[in-house]
Formats: structure tokens, sequence, C-alpha cells
């Protein structure tokens, strides 16, 4: 059971991290300074359409591991 909570935790974290990277490659997040945010909007706009590809498919992989972990967990 313990192992099972830990890849649950695992799951949920590379889906956050989907979610982010799909986020950060639409341009919703922001950074703190003028200088971070100029150098992100370049980084962004050389990668955008890998990124958001990425984002998108480890976002709905871990989406449906979750889903599938979390019924195995509630039999």
């Amino acid at each position: 059971m313990t192992l099972s909570l830990i890849g649950l935790f695992i799951e949920l974290i590379l889906l956050a991290v989907g979610v982010y990277l799909y986020l950060f490659a639409r341009g919703m997040l922001r950074f703190g300074s003028a200088e971070a945010r100029a150098r992100a909007e370049v980084f962004r706009a050389d990668n955008a359409t890998w990124m958001r590809l990425l984002g998108l498919a480890l976002a709905a992989l871990m989406l449906v591991n979750v889903v599938l972990h979390v019924r195995d967990l509630l039999q």
C-alpha cells in the first residue's frame, strides 16, 4: 500500500509538470523581474511548439495513470 501511494504521488508530480510545461508554452505564466521575463519569452518563442505538444502528451498520460491508479486503490 505504501509503495502504491508513493507511485501515485510521483504520477501527480508528473501531471503537474505536464500542466506547467503546457501553460509555460502558451505564455500564461509570468515571472518576477523584467529581465527574467524577457529571457523566458525568448526561450518560449523559440521552443513553444514542442513544449506545448510535450506538455499536453505528458499531462494526458499522467491523468489517465492517476485515474487508473485511484480506481485500483479504491477496489
